[in-house]
């Protein structure tokens, strides 16, 4: 009895941990996206100028994407642990809790700033002047089309990612992890990168069709790379998991992810 309660409780808290992994990048990633940062300059290097559509583009990406990669990988790990039903679970309530956020940011910049404030935080490091409420507000807002673009990108992407992992899981078995990680993060990024540009700069936009497929071509190219480069850490966790529930405990719960 004592063994069977020690196993749940270890479920419960692994499915506590991974929840809040996934929740909290998931969230940061939504609130530092705000910032666009080039991929070249980061290793001192020039413009890409890489031609997609007739479109020369640059390796600008939003602060997101490093943290990111978390959210694919804590995905693919409830997906193997806790089913489809998991992955649905901890998404709806990471949805709620955007939403909540942005609700907050939007009530917290209409606030009135107190005039000391303005005064005390009226310069910058070299003595230019700046206005910090706006400073403020600008970093934290953002635009109906991109809260409702990356909403329902997210959504559809991890349900997506769900059902391509647990058909290619199928065909796997309990082997092959790299291949049904890997290749739904692929395939749901896909969608991802597509659906957020398209509902926040085409449908609420001015954007041209052309110019999302563009940069949502270069966005893909970023994660398609990353997705691959970060698959040992799946076995890395795997094996951390497994020792923590113990192999029969992990092989029966990933057995039960399957149903």
């Amino acid at each position: 009895m004592s063994v069977v309660s020690t196993s749940e409780k270890k479920r419960t808290q692994l499915f506590l941990v991974l929840s809040g992994i996934f929740i909290a990048n998931a969230l940061l990633a939504e609130l530092i996206g705000v910032k666009i940062f080039s991929g070249e300059a980061l290793f001192g290097l020039p413009g890409a100028q890489l031609s997609i559509l007739g479109s020369k583009l640059d390796f600008n990406l939003t602060a997101g994407v490093i943290i990111w990669p978390v959210v694919f990988i804590t995905t693919d790990i409830i997906n193997e642990y806790f089913g489809k039903e998991g992955v649905k679970k901890v998404s709806i309530l990471t949805v709620l809790l955007i939403l909540y956020a942005f609700l907050v940011i939007t009530v917290v910049t209409g606030l009135p700033p107190a005039q000391f404030w303005l005064e005390v935080n009226n310069t910058d490091a070299d003595g230019n002047p700046f206005n910090i409420d706006f400073a403020f507000n600008s970093i934290y807002r953002q635009g109906l089309g991109i809260i409702i673009g990356s909403v329902v990108a997210f959504i559809i992407s991890q349900f997506l990612d769900a059902t391509v992992f647990h058909w290619l899981r199928r065909y796997t078995g309990s082997k092959k992890i790299w291949l049904r990680a890997t290749g739904s993060t692929l395939v749901s990024q896909l969608i991802d990168s597509l659906v957020v540009l398209f509902i926040a700069f085409y449908f609420f936009g001015n954007w041209s069709l052309t110019q999302v497929l563009s940069v949502a071509g270069l966005n893909y190219i970023y994660k398609f790379f990353v997705a691959i480069a970060l698959t040992p850490l799946l076995y890395v966790a795997h094996y951390i998991i497994d020792g923590y529930l113990g192999h029969r405990a992990a092989k029966d719960l990933a057995k039960e992810a399957v149903h």
